[in-house]
């Protein structure tokens, strides 16, 4: 299994990559996890994985900045390969964002990226361990995980307007937040899965083990 990481300047590209190679190990998968900015390697990729941290334009910039990789990332997951963003990698499958400016998503998912409204008792970002809410069962992401397990979230954007059947799993910040994303072959997590400890690898693992 050939596993892809997503180099475009932008996520935690070393963790990301560990975290994916030990829970191939603890699923007993055989995966050959590489950080690559290289459109080949990527359209030829068994499994993508797209990390990102900061602003959404920057983001979207940073991938259209390397000749034919966001063709190749579309590409692969039209053929089905299994996608999974994290954080701002999860954001890019919307349709736009709104940090900065109005920034094209892929539009795999319904909605925008917006700045979250909250009370004025809480800050943003967002940023420490939140609980997660979902139906057991609903998603062979979710495998093996339990309503109220927590995850790492460090963001001041979310995704709004999106469609319930989309998403799989929430977390409360003033409100309702969109935590886990899916469409298809497609999905990803607005918390950082590598730094998400036993819940983060239960993720992967399930991520490594998906047939959408």
């Amino acid at each position: 299994m050939r596993v892809a990481v997503i180099d475009y300047g932008s996520g935690n590209l070393a963790s990301a990559s560990r975290a994916l190679a030990v829970a191939a190990e603890r699923e007993g998968l055989t995966a050959q996890v590489a950080i690559t900015a290289d459109p080949d390697a990527v359209a030829r990729a068994d499994r993508i994985v797209l990390p990102g941290q900061g602003a959404f334009a920057d983001c979207a910039a940073g991938l259209a900045a390397i000749a034919g990789l966001s063709d190749a990332i579309v590409a692969a997951t039209d053929r089905g390969a299994p996608f999974l963003g994290i954080c701002v990698g999860m954001q890019l499958m919307a349709e736009r964002g709104l940090e900065h400016a109005v920034t094209p998503g892929f539009g795999w998912i319904d909605g925008e990226i917006a700045a979250m409204a909250v009370p004025q008792a809480l800050r943003l970002p967002q940023m420490g361990w939140n609980e997660l809410f979902f139906t057991p069962g609903a998603h062979p992401l979710l495998e093996n995980l339990r309503p109220g397990d927590h995850a790492y979230f460090v963001h001041s954007y979310a995704l709004r307007g999106g469609r319930a059947a989309e998403t799989i799993a929430t977390t409360e910040y003033g409100g309702p937040v969109a935590a886990i994303v899916a469409a298809g072959n497609r999905a990803g997590t607005q918390f950082h899965v590598e730094k998400s400890q036993e819940v983060g690898l239960r993720i992967l693992g399930n991520f490594l083990r998906w047939s959408p």
